[in-house]
């Protein structure tokens, strides 16, 4: 098994490069993307270096994934990869179009996704490993179900697609902070559609927004809601990260290459409950 340590160098210096030609090839949007991903990317490599630990399962970037041109050519998959890896975690369509649709150019659909996850798998199926990555179903903790209304990123490492009981709400907070450093990275060129998602999104993290003299909330701050939602994710992250790493550990043992992207199919899980009953 490759050290941590190294294995995110690498991830940082290829992000680097690849902010670089995105830069040289006036893609703005795409170079803010990457530069949120290089972010987190130096703040796990951070947190490995003091502790050991990595404080969260850092998103591996499939770069060369997403090609370095405007996102009105893209094709759905990839407009669903660019926002997933902003969010670095598991995510609902209809989560998946609000940051698309705040962050990218291009047109994307919650309906547009249900049959895209279909056609991923059949893609996978009829030949494995012919594309970078594959879009597929995060996989419940307790039985390696696909859990179809969340969608991640084959790339991604097993335990950052799985769902535990703490998950949702550990995600909602990566995800926020995800979205919030997009926001600060993008200043004064952030879109409404950006901002009103932020706001949306910090409703739900405490201390994340301020009241006026009025009592209305105020715009909310990038970093206010960056700090408040990892005070929050700081309390949930270890036991949501063991459970994750316990059913990764299940799952690499018990699970085939391609059940390990688009969960256990149905009768494995019958047998399973009828073992427990």
């Amino acid at each position: 098994m490759s050290d941590p340590l190294d294995a995110l160098e690498k991830s940082i210096n290829t992000l680097r490069r690849a902010i670089r030609d995105a830069a040289t090839a006036g893609d703005i949007e795409r170079a803010s993307e990457l530069r949120a991903q290089l972010r987190r990317a130096e703040k796990a490599w951070d947190a490995l270096v003091d502790t050991g630990e990595p404080a969260t399962p850092p998103p591996r970037p499939g770069l060369q994934a997403t090609p370095v041109v405007h996102g009105s050519r893209l094709p759905a998959r990839e407009h669903v990869h660019r926002a997933l890896m902003l969010l670095g975690t598991p995510a609902a369509p209809k989560l998946i179009v609000s940051v698309h649709d705040a962050f990218f150019s291009g047109e994307l659909s919650a309906s547009k996704l249900s049959s895209l996850r279909r056609d991923e798998e059949r893609s996978y199926r009829s030949s494995p490993g012919a594309r970078p990555y594959y879009l597929c179903p995060a996989l419940a903790h307790d039985l390696l179900s696909p859990v179809r209304a969340l969608v991640t990123i084959s790339t991604w490492p097993l335990e950052q697609r799985i769902i535990g009981p703490l998950s949702q709400r550990a995600d909602f907070l990566t995800g926020t902070i995800g979205v919030a450093e997009a926001v600060r990275s993008s200043g004064e060129a952030a879109t409404p559609a950006a901002v009103r998602l932020l706001w949306r999104l910090a409703a739900n993290v405490p201390d994340a927004t301020v009241r006026n003299a009025s009592g209305l909330e105020s715009a909310p701050d990038p970093q206010q809601v960056i700090e408040a939602a990892q005070v929050e994710l700081n309390v949930h992250a270890d036991a949501d990260r063991a459970t994750r790493a316990n059913a990764a550990r299940r799952a690499s043992k018990s699970l085939s290459d391609d059940q390990q992207l688009f969960g256990a199919p149905l009768h494995n899980i019958t047998r399973l409950q009828a073992r427990r009953a």
